[in-house]
């Protein structure tokens, strides 16, 4: 299981992820108050990707990322255009 310490290689690999097979992708958010971590997982069950952060200005960049792929998974749009425009 890779733990990618960038942000952006992150969310590159997980739109990549997401776009290849959106019907397989799941999303995890994870918050460990005895560490202060707060962790995303998005896996396929065959490839699983996380990024673990302990710093609160990377919390907005979770939520923002976590709620455009919500709205990709719910959207009956394009997917591929709606990621683009975001």
């Amino acid at each position: 299981m890779p733990h990618y310490q960038a942000w952006e290689e992150f969310t590159r690999a997980a739109e990549k992820l997401y776009l290849a097979d959106p019907t397989k992708v799941r999303v995890v958010l994870k918050y460990r108050h005895c560490d202060g971590n707060l962790c995303i997982k998005v896996t396929d069950d065959v490839a699983c990707l996380l990024y673990r952060t302990d710093q609160a200005q990377d919390v907005k960049k979770i939520e923002k990322f976590h709620s455009q792929l919500m709205r990709l998974m719910v959207a009956k749009e394009s997917r591929s255009a709606a990621m683009e425009t975001d």
